[in-house]
């Protein structure tokens, strides 16, 4: 594998790096999650108007850039590097694929291009606190469904011309402030039983959105409750709705990867930085060999899993397991690092003033949501035939 950028790329790289620097330090990230949006709207049009990141990965026909998974991964990597909070992920790695992959014409005509260029922001509800599964990423989403029956979850049914939705759904990510929502629900009772996606405008009447409180402050989450709400199916049936959702998690896997790998560098890069200046016995801590030893494992995984990462998102395979193993060793790093930058910080790290707790919140709160690390590759092994016949 070739691992040079091109110039194109690189300037991806370098534009969102010098402007996140700018725009996302630690005291802006503190500022912009007590926001009611929880993140800086000004930075996020700057973001998607001028630097077109929500578009990154969807056509120009509908606005955008035309661009491929390692180029939304390097973002993604700058992204994660800074903690930046802003509705890239939610909306551009989880809503905008499967809009395009099940849309109808006039669907994607009216949607994508406000995404493309950040006017429209989108949240993905899948009932039951599984996303990763319905994603396809810890199992085969086969095995899931939207609820039905006595399960909860979400219900639809047909009334007139449309459908109206009733149930609830928790943990949706940017689910109190995305114009647009992408809910997961169950139609046809028992006899055809399907999970259809359907399309819920943010003030729709009976719609209830409430920020959680949540571990990592710069991923919002909300529950989202639908008391008899109207919807609009998304695309026409038969339509594979748990198929665009496994081809959503295959390319959001590598995305997630890269963002965890540029949080897992930014931790490592302050804790280097830490011990070479912070002195014990008249020499800084970083010339002791057992601190040498400690940082330089760090800095060998995070450069393993930058690897895989990389390697994932230039393969141009359908298979899951690239980006799920890349995930996992991303997370597996991003904790790491993260645990380590407190301990080697000593004191300071464990306070709510420093900025060290966010990487380690951020790690945690990924694997709660996307993993664990064991569940990826667990699923990696399952799709790839490690120990036996291929999964689906």
């Amino acid at each position: 594998m070739d691992a040079a950028f091109t110039a194109e790329q690189d300037e991806i790289r370098r534009t969102l790096r010098e402007l996140l620097a700018k725009r996302s330090g630690p005291a802006e990230v503190r500022a912009a999650v007590t926001t009611p949006e929880g993140y800086d709207t000004d930075l996020w049009n700057r973001m998607s108007g001028t630097l077109g990141l929500p578009g990154l990965a969807l056509p120009e026909e509908y606005g955008g850039v035309g661009c491929g998974p390692a180029e939304l991964a390097l973002a993604c990597e700058e992204t994660g590097r800074a903690l930046a909070p802003s509705p890239l992920l939610a909306t551009a790695l989880l809503a905008a694929p499967v809009i395009r992959a099940l849309g109808t014409g006039p669907q994607r005509a009216d949607l994508l291009p406000r995404i493309a260029d950040g006017s429209l922001t989108c949240a993905l509800a899948v009932p039951g606190a599984s996303l990763a599964l319905a994603l396809g990423l810890t199992g085969d989403n086969g095995s899931w469904a939207a609820g039905g029956g006595r399960a909860g979850g979400v219900q639809a049914r047909a009334a007139g011309d449309g459908w109206q939705l009733y149930g609830e759904v928790a943990q949706v990510l940017d689910g109190h402030s995305a114009g647009l929502l992408l809910v997961a629900a169950h139609a046809g009772g028992f006899a055809r039983s399907r999970t259809l996606l359907f399309l819920v405008r943010g003030e729709a009447a009976g719609l209830v959105r409430v920020r959680q409180s949540t571990l990592d402050a710069t991923r919002s989450q909300a529950s989202i409750q639908l008391r008899d709400v109207e919807a609009e199916l998304l695309g026409e049936e038969p339509v594979d709705v748990l198929g665009a959702l496994a081809a959503t998690g295959r390319t959001a896997a590598v995305a997630l990867a890269a963002e965890a790998v540029g949080a897992a560098q930014a931790a490592l890069d302050r804790t280097v930085e830490y011990v070479g200046s912070r002195e014990q016995f008249g020499r800084p801590i970083g010339s002791f060999q057992a601190v040498k030893h400690r940082v330089a494992d760090l800095y060998v995984q995070v450069e393993a899993a930058r690897s895989l990462t990389y390697g994932a998102a230039r393969d141009t395979g359908d298979g899951v397991g690239a980006g799920a193993l890349a995930l996992a060793a991303a997370l597996e790093a991003l904790r790491t690092a993260a645990g380590e930058t407190i301990q080697l910080h000593g004191g300071i790290g464990f306070t709510w003033e420093h900025e060290a707790h966010l990487y380690f919140k951020r790690a945690t709160a990924d694997e709660l949501l996307f993993g664990p690390a064991r569940r990826l590759r667990e699923r990696a092994a399952q799709v790839t035939g490690l120990f036996g016949e291929v999964a689906a």
